[in-house]
């Protein structure tokens, strides 16, 4: 029988937890490949207690990302898939599939704040 703590280490999933950490050192099929067209609608996907959008760019490239946009916290599901990721349907943040923010509209060019941004991925 388990101790209440011993289930508790062994049953959450969440980010910070101990099975969080070891399930995310592991690959977990999410969707078949032919569920995303290229440039086409996006999935949401739950995966060990995570909210994540699944997409493949215009490119081809599949990409899983958070599904709430680090700014204002926007679902990226009504988002718009680009070329090579994702933004964000309320500011333009464009996001890769590996969850570099590529651009940001609201930014002067000079500026480099969108390389300090990362997103989920």
């Amino acid at each position: 029988m388990l101790t209440r703590e011993d289930n508790e280490l062994l049953t959450r999933t969440g980010p910070g937890t101990a099975m969080g950490a070891l399930h995310r050192r592991h690959w977990i099929p999410v969707v078949q490949s032919g569920e995303l067209e290229a440039g086409g609608r996006v999935k949401r996907v739950r995966l060990i207690c995570e909210p994540l959008i699944a997409f493949r760019g215009k490119s081809g490239r599949p990409g899983l990302i958070g599904e709430f946009c680090p700014h204002r916290s926007a679902s990226l599901f009504f988002g718009q898939v680009n070329e090579d990721g994702m933004s964000c349907a309320y500011h333009g943040w464009k996001f890769a599939a590996d969850g570099r923010c590529l651009e940001m509209p609201s930014e002067p060019p000079e500026t480099s704040f969108a390389s300090k941004v990362r997103h989920v991925a």
